[in-house]
C-alpha cells in the first residue's frame, strides 16, 4: 500500500460492506474538494512515527461522523487520532525512531495534493482496492 491517510480503520469488513455504505463513501468524497496540503510535522508515539497531515481533519472527522459504531484503530490512539501519514511502524527502538523521525523531518515541508478516497478491503490476497471516488466530483446518476 503506498504513503495514504487512513479516514477510518478499521472500516466495515468486505462481507459485511453494503451498497449504503459505498453509497455513503463516494458521497461524502464528492462533498469535500481536492485539497492542497502541506506536511510539516513529524509526530512518534511508542512504535510509531508518522507526519501529520492537519488538511484532511475535516474529512477524517466527517467519515468517522458518518459511521460513529467504528473506533478508530481500535481506540488505540484516543477517540480522534490526527489525519496523518504512518511512516513507521514497529519502531520500538528509540534509536530507530529517533533516525526515522530525522530522515523523515529532513524532507519537509512537503506539499501534496488529495484528489480522491479509496476504499480499500483486507482479502486474503492482500490489500485490494474496492474503488475510487474523487473529491469534489458527484457519483454519476
Amino acid at each position: 500500500m503506498p504513503a495514504h491517510v487512513s479516514l477510518l480503520y478499521p472500516f466495515v469488513p468486505e462481507s459485511a460492506l453494503t451498497g449504503q455504505d459505498e453509497k455513503g463513501v463516494r458521497s461524502l468524497a464528492a462533498s469535500f474538494p481536492a485539497a492542497d496540503l502541506l506536511l510539516e510535522e513529524v509526530v512518534t508515539a511508542s512504535g510509531f512515527v508518522g507526519v501529520t497531515v492537519p488538511g484532511l481533519q475535516p474529512i477524517v472527522d466527517a467519515f468517522r461522523a458518518q459511521w460513529p459504531g467504528l473506533r478508530p484503530y481500535g481506540g488505540r490512539f484516543g477517540a480522534r487520532p490526527a489525519a496523518h501519514v504512518t511512516v513507521a511502524m514497529g519502531a520500538d527502538n528509540p534509536t530507530a525512531a529517533a533516525h526515522v523521525r530525522a530522515a523523515v523531518g529532513s524532507l519537509l515541508p512537503l506539499r501534496t495534493r488529495a484528489v480522491a478516497v479509496q476504499l480499500v478491503v483486507l482479502t486474503t490476497g492482500g490489500w485490494q482496492s474496492r474503488f475510487t471516488a474523487p473529491l469534489g466530483v458527484p457519483d454519476g446518476p
